[in-house]
């Protein structure tokens, strides 16, 4: 059994890193470079960074923080935010990334997908999808949360496998921040429905919560921010937890 990764995700805004509450209510919490490093020497298996309001300018802020950051680090890390284009992906890689995460620009251009993964490999792209759920139907959003699409999360997810994508990324907005615990019926059916890793985000709040996630969920990873950021659980006592109740990670 492949072992269960433990994701800390760091948003970044103008080159700090905040966290929010449903997308909204954005706060200030670090420095992306000292916390990811951090999160390296306590045992994260992977981290995520998040460029939630890139800009052309701010493109070439991110490139330069990529750059800073890879020297900080000796785990795999993915970067996303504003990506819309070959250059822009290679520009990231190019940077020190591991793996590119596209959301907003996959949706409006779906064939982005297939050119990622022609070009640099499945193993390199993670698409990443928002979706809120409203009367029973999970719908995508783009920019952030900001904006609602025609697309609904399964079939977009299962199109996006089969375009390429080598990863997934799912955020429950319902869920996000909220502490109140993963969205592990969409997630369970997202990870039955797929061949590639599921990753969950949106909820987190408690180490009974990866329980879950990684049992009813059958999330191949997890993904938390505020629990991490704030030291509300650390990543050695989630791991030890989690091993002592039959889940492989790496300790």
């Amino acid at each position: 059994m492949l072992a269960k990764r433990i994701i800390p995700c760091l948003d970044i805004r103008d080159g700090k890193t905040v966290k929010g509450i449903k997308f909204v209510d954005i706060r200030e919490v670090g420095d992306p470079v000292e916390l990811g490093a951090a999160y390296a020497l306590q045992g994260a298996d992977e981290l995520v960074f998040l460029d939630i309001t890139a800009s052309h300018e701010g493109r070439k802020t991110f490139v330069q923080l990529v750059k800073r950051i890879a020297l900080h680090l000796n785990i795999p890390f993915t970067v996303g935010g504003g990506i819309s284009e070959p250059g822009d992906i290679e520009a990231l890689l190019s940077a020190g990334a591991d793996k590119v995460s596209i959301n907003s620009a996959a949706i409006g251009n779906p064939e982005l997908i297939d050119r990622m993964a022609m070009n640099f490999g499945s193993q390199f792209v993670v698409v990443a999808i928002d979706a809120l759920e409203e009367n029973g139907k999970w719908t995508a959003y783009i920019n952030g949360g900001r904006i609602p699409t025609d697309k609904e999360l399964f079939t977009w997810a299962k199109e996006a496998e089969n375009r390429g994508a080598g990863e997934i990324l799912f955020t429950s907005m319902n869920h996000d921040g909220t502490k109140n615990g993963f969205a592990c019926s969409a997630i369970a059916k997202l990870s039955d429905m797929l061949s590639i890793p599921v990753i969950a985000s949106g909820g987190a709040g408690t180490m009974e919560h990866f329980k879950d996630v990684f049992t009813t969920g059958k999330a191949d990873a997890g993904l938390a921010a505020s629990i991490f950021h704030y030291n509300e659980i650390s990543i050695p006592q989630l791991k030890a937890y989690l091993h002592a109740e039959g889940i492989s990670v790496r300790i």
